[in-house]
C-alpha cells in the first residue's frame, strides 16, 4: 500500500508546478497522468508575455507572476541540467496608426515603464521584419519549452515513483470513514487535487464551474531570414526555437470545433506570419491543443464546497506558463496552511452556480456522482 498526502490528477503545467511545490515542502505526492498529445501545455509555445490582448493591457499581476515564474524555471534548469526558459524581448509590431498612438501613450505611464523600452526611441531596423508602422519592445518576457520541461519532470517522477502514466479511473476512488481516499486498492491519500485542464468539464465534482474548452492551433515553420533574438507579435506570436525554426500561433476556436488541425488555421497563421516578415518560410508542422478557458479569464483554485479533501487547480488558459508557478504557491498555501486563495482565482466566486447533489455527500465514486 502506497501512502501519500496528495494524489494529483494531471501533469500539465498546473499539475507539474503544484507537484513540484508540494514536494518542495516535504509532502508525499502521487501524480496520475494520461499523456495527451493535444493538451494545451504540450502544444503551446510557452510564451511569457506581460501584455494581454489587443488592448495592450498589462497582464493581471504581471509584476508578481513573472519573477516567480522565472525563478521556478531557472531552479528546474539548475536541478535537471537542461535549459527550458529563454528570456528575450518581445517586439510588438503596430498594426495601425491608431494602435501606435494608443500604445505609445499608455506605455509612457507607470507601471508600463517597468516592462517596455523607451517608447520615444526610434525602432531599429530588423532584417526580414515588416515594421512600416514601427513597434515597441516589451521587456522581461520570453518563452518556456514546456513539453521538454514536462517530459524531464515526468522522467524524474517515474524513476522516483511519484508519477505514473495511467488514466484516472473514477470507479477506483473510494472515500474512507476518516475522509481520506483509497484509490485502486493500492494508494491511500488524504487529498486529491484535479489538474486536468479541459477534461475538467467531465469531472463530477466540478462540472458546475464555468469551464469551456477552447481550441488553439500553432504552426512550426522554417525561416532562414529571421533573427532568433526576440519574439515577434502582431496578431500572432512568432517564437524562435533555434536552428532557424519558429513556432507561430495561436488561433482561438470556441466549441463546436473540429478535432485535430484545420486548413483554415494553417491559412490564418501563415497570413499573420506573412504580415510580419518579407522572408520566405516553410511550414514544417501543425498542431492543435485544447485550453481550459474560464468565463472571467481567471484560473480556478480551491476546494469543493462539500468535500474538504477534494480540490481543483485549473483554468490557467493561454497565460498558464506565466501564472502556474506563483499560483502553485498560492494553492499549496491553501492546502497546507489554510491561507485563502486570492479572491480573483478562488472558486468561491462561482459558489452560486453550485447545486448540492450525490457527489457532494456520498463516497468518491461514479456511483455517487451519477
Amino acid at each position: 500500500m502506497t501512502r501519500v498526502e496528495y494524489i494529483i490528477i494531471g501533469h500539465g503545467i498546473a499539475g507539474a508546478t503544484l507537484a513540484a511545490e508540494l514536494r518542495g515542502r516535504g509532502r508525499q505526492v502521487l501524480v496520475l497522468d494520461t499523456t495527451q498529445p493535444d493538451s494545451a501545455s504540450r502544444v503551446a509555445a510557452g510564451l511569457m508575455n506581460p501584455v494581454a490582448g489587443k488592448r495592450f493591457a498589462l497582464a493581471w499581476r504581471a509584476a508578481e507572476l513573472l519573477p516567480a515564474a522565472a525563478a521556478f524555471y531557472r531552479a528546474q534548469e539548475q536541478r535537471l541540467g537542461q535549459q527550458f526558459f529563454f528570456e528575450m524581448p518581445i517586439l510588438k509590431l503596430f498594426s495601425s496608426v491608431g494602435e501606435q498612438n494608443t500604445i505609445i501613450a499608455r506605455s509612457a505611464d507607470q507601471p508600463w515603464q517597468d516592462f517596455v523600452a523607451d517608447p520615444m526611441e526610434p525602432l531599429a531596423s530588423r532584417p526580414g521584419v515588416r515594421q512600416e508602422l514601427g513597434g515597441l519592445q516589451i521587456q522581461h518576457g520570453g518563452y518556456v519549452r514546456v513539453q521538454e520541461l514536462l517530459e524531464a519532470l515526468a522522467a524524474e517522477g517515474e524513476q522516483a515513483g511519484w508519477l505514473t502514466h495511467e488514466t484516472f479511473d473514477w470507479t477506483q476512488l473510494v472515500a474512507q470513514p476518516d475522509s481520506s481516499f483509497l484509490y485502486a486498492d493500492r494508494v491511500h491519500a488524504r487529498h486529491i487535487v484535479f489538474c486536468e485542464g479541459a477534461a475538467a468539464i467531465h469531472n463530477p465534482y466540478f462540472q458546475w464551474l464555468p469551464i469551456t474548452p477552447n481550441q488553439g492551433e500553432v504552426l512550426d515553420v522554417a525561416c532562414a531570414g529571421l533573427l532568433e533574438t526576440e519574439v515577434l507579435n502582431k496578431g500572432a506570436y512568432v517564437v524562435p526555437l533555434g536552428n532557424q525554426q519558429f513556432r507561430v500561433g495561436a488561433t482561438y476556436r470556441w466549441p463546436p470545433f473540429a478535432e485535430g488541425t484545420t486548413p483554415e488555421a494553417r491559412q490564418e497563421l501563415s497570413q499573420r506570419l506573412h504580415d510580419m516578415t518579407d522572408q520566405p518560410f516553410q511550414v514544417t508542422g501543425q498542431r492543435a491543443g485544447v485550453r481550459p478557458a474560464v468565463r472571467d479569464r481567471k484560473p480556478l483554485l480551491g476546494t469543493h464546497p462539500a468535500l474538504s479533501n477534494v480540490h481543483i487547480f485549473n483554468g490557467l488558459g493561454s497565460k498558464g506558463v506565466m501564472m502556474a508557478p506563483r499560483l502553485a504557491q498560492v494553492m499549496a498555501d491553501w492546502l497546507e496552511k489554510g491561507v485563502e486563495p486570492w479572491p480573483e482565482v478562488n472558486i468561491q466566486r462561482y459558489l452560486t452556480l453550485y447545486s448540492p447533489g450525490p457527489a457532494a455527500t456520498g463516497p468518491a465514486s461514479p456511483a455517487s456522482c451519477s
